[in-house]
């Protein structure tokens, strides 16, 4: 069901609707994305995110990986690992700390990630433009922009481990 996180009237927002909105509406968009990101290419969108941002950040690390998406070093890298061994993903050496790897797509995962942006794009356009005016996902998308600066800036929220 539903909540009205605005107030209805011009009230004050209800920050709690607000959360619960938020929150509900991201695992919703999250695993209407993993099913056609799996229907069609076998991977889920956490998938298809790590290998978004390695195609786009060419020789992160683990870490980078983990402070991007605001999870754990070790949830990282279990993630990682499952890319590696779709033959997707590689680890090489860091020539400036022996204790890393640089990170980096292979050919196939390349392909892979090119092939699932096409369906990723297409399913977040149907569920967001069906749902919604450009100018409130304009200015939705303005809002959790700065409230995400915001957090990243204070770094609140990052996982201790």
């Amino acid at each position: 069901m539903a909540s009205n996180s605005s107030g209805g009237d011009g009230g004050p927002t209800d920050l709690s609707a607000f959360f619960a909105d938020l929150v509900r509406c991201e695992t919703r968009l999250y695993n209407a994305l993993n099913d056609r990101l799996r229907e069609r290419h076998g991977i889920v969108t956490s998938q298809y995110e790590f290998l978004r941002y390695l195609r786009d950040h060419p020789g992160a690390r683990v870490a980078d990986l983990a402070a991007e998406f605001a999870i754990g070093i070790g949830a990282t890298s279990k993630g990682v690992d499952r890319l590696e061994r779709q033959g997707w993903v590689v680890r090489r050496p860091n020539p400036l700390d022996r204790r890393s790897s640089l990170l980096a797509l292979t050919d196939d995962g390349l392909l892979l990630v090119e092939a699932a942006e096409t369906t990723f794009t297409e399913r977040l356009t149907e569920l967001i433009t069906g749902a919604l005016k450009t100018s409130p996902v304009t200015a939705a998308a303005q809002v959790l922009s700065e409230l995400r600066a915001s957090l990243e800036r204070d770094q609140t929220g990052m996982p201790t481990g």
